[in-house]
């Protein structure tokens, strides 16, 4: 009973310890990145401690045949900070790893998405190939069940009134244009440094041609809304560890 008293009384004393230390240690400038078409919102249950300061980054519409480079150079306008740590879901997660060629950063954090293209799932890779992608027909994008099933995957079909405030950017020439980069992604290797935090549920990119993550068992797509308990849990300690 003595040693059972002991062993509850550590564990306590190392959950207080780890909260002083992400309290009132360093500040850290956290910017996230939406998914394709999502808003800031998909990030609305995530709970980080005081030193941690949260921007929120927003999609805006493409130029005329603007490249990735281009439409990341523009968007990093809207980072400065210290300790900057980028965090990027799906989409988002390329368009993060992007800014980190261009901008000193401390961390890039990626969530439900791919670290080169070689992770992307077969038909995209065939889809490049074929140029296949250029003639999906873009009329779902007025079916909101549709883009919800293409964005957050099919496991989420009996939730879709709930999306709706997630998906707010659904312009189509941006969706095309989205649609675009992913598929001719050009990253051949993945940094060595990217953090990437996967669900083996995964259905929009399965889990399957994933290497070197963090699986989170039974996190699908839309995991950044569905897990937020384990990313509260485990975020901070990614950030701060190392």
């Amino acid at each position: 009973m003595f040693s059972c008293f002991v062993t509850t009384n550590i564990v306590k004393l190392k959950e207080l310890f780890l909260y002083i230390i992400l309290n009132q240690g360093d500040t850290y400038d956290i910017f996230f990145m939406p998914g394709m078409a999502a808003n800031s919102k998909i990030f609305e249950f995530l709970k980080f401690p005081k030193n941690f300061k949260l921007h929120y980054l927003e999609w805006f519409q493409p130029n005329e045949n603007e490249g990735l480079k281009s439409y990341v150079d523009r968007l990093s306008k809207e980072i400065n900070g210290k300790n900057i740590i980028l965090v990027g879901v799906s989409f988002g997660g390329i368009i993060v790893q992007e800014l980190s060629k261009i901008m000193v950063v401390k961390k890039v954090i990626i969530i439900s998405s791919v670290k080169s293209r070689h992770e992307l799932p077969l038909m995209m890779q065939l889809s490049k190939k074929t140029k296949a992608y250029k003639y999906l027909p873009l009329n779902w994008i007025d079916d909101f069940e549709s883009l919800v099933v293409f964005v957050f995957g099919p496991m989420i079909k009996k939730r879709i009134s709930l999306y709706r405030k997630y998906l707010s950017f659904r312009d189509e020439n941006y969706l095309k244009w989205a649609i675009h980069q992913i598929v001719n992604w050009e990253q051949n290797k993945p940094h060595k440094s990217t953090i990437h935090i996967h669900g083996t549920h995964d259905l929009v990119f399965p889990s399957i041609y994933i290497k070197n993550a963090i699986f989170v068992n039974g996190g699908n797509h839309a995991m950044i809304l569905r897990k937020a308990t384990w990313f509260n849990e485990n975020l901070p300690k990614l950030i701060t560890q190392g």
